[in-house]
């Protein structure tokens, strides 16, 4: 490859990068505008003062540390239960032999191509009769379905592609199936699992329209509901909205920066091996 070629490349792939940066470049810029800056034609603004005030406001008046921890709390059980349920089904479809598996693995991987919001009024129906509404356990229920699916088909693939006989070897040895499966398989699929967990992470983080419909009560609401404290009938106070979404994408661009390479070899190696 000769010297412009390479510099060709490199330029490419700085647009590239600065054209999926730019939403977020644009987040923080925004962030630190005044009310009275927002009305302009320009794409990015310098403030004629960072309004660090939005953040300040963000952080009180919107809330966003009450709300950070109940969506903290959803999103870890939601994730855990996924984890396990993934984990355990994968195993059963790989390494079991029983009648009709092979039709409830499709049945579960027609999962996937449910949307969660296309079952929202079915959900709000059955859990007002249960007296789910207004609860922790009305968001999670919901997002660890939309979620296993997805997450048993990444471990069924990763699973394929370990040998059995590592199994076959700790059976031999007494152990059961609790231990074959979380002490002996699980650290063999650590990466498809740092796949689903932060794939979990990521749908569960930011969702809206289900908590909106099922969470009444302010001590249960997510993060989502802090951009929502800044927007009003005739004005919205924008710079604080900006400032909670900067706030709340935080979390998610560290966890995916930091399991980036994890991410990759959890969708990959299943395909490559299986």
């Amino acid at each position: 490859m000769t010297k412009s070629t390479k510099t060709i490349l490199w330029v490419f792939f700085l647009v590239v990068a600065l054209v999926q940066l730019f939403p977020l470049i644009w987040l923080v810029d925004f962030s630190f505008l005044s009310s009275n800056e927002f009305y302009s034609s320009s794409i990015l603004k310098w403030p004629s003062a960072p309004q660090w005030q939005n953040y300040i406001n963000a952080w009180v008046d919107g809330k966003f540390l009450r709300y950070f921890i109940n969506s903290a709390f959803i999103t870890t059980v939601t994730i855990l239960l996924t984890v396990v349920l993934s984990l355990t089904l994968g195993y059963a479809f790989t390494r079991m032999d029983w009648k009709f598996r092979s039709v409830f693995f499709t049945i579960i991987l027609l999962g996937i191509m449910i949307p969660i919001h296309a079952t929202l009024l079915p959900n709000f129906a059955i859990f007002k009769a249960l007296g789910l509404t207004d609860s922790y356990l009305g968001l999670i229920l919901p997002y660890t379905a939309v979620s296993v699916p997805m997450g048993t088909f990444i471990l069924t693939g990763f699973l394929r592609s370990i040998p059995k006989a590592l199994e076959e070897s700790a059976i031999v040895d007494g152990a059961n199936i609790y231990r074959i499966v979380f002490q002996i398989i699980a650290p063999l699929t650590a990466p498809a699992l740092v796949t689903v967990v932060v794939t979990t992470f990521l749908n569960c983080w930011n969702e809206f329209i289900m908590a909106s419909t099922f969470l009444s009560k302010d001590a249960l609401k997510t993060l989502p509901f802090s951009v929502m404290n800044f927007a009003g009938q005739y004005s919205s106070d924008y710079g604080s909205q900006f400032a909670v979404m900067v706030l709340t994408s935080i979390p998610a661009i560290v966890i995916y920066a930091i399991f980036n390479e994890q991410i990759t070899k959890g969708v990959t190696a299943g395909a490559v091996k299986g």
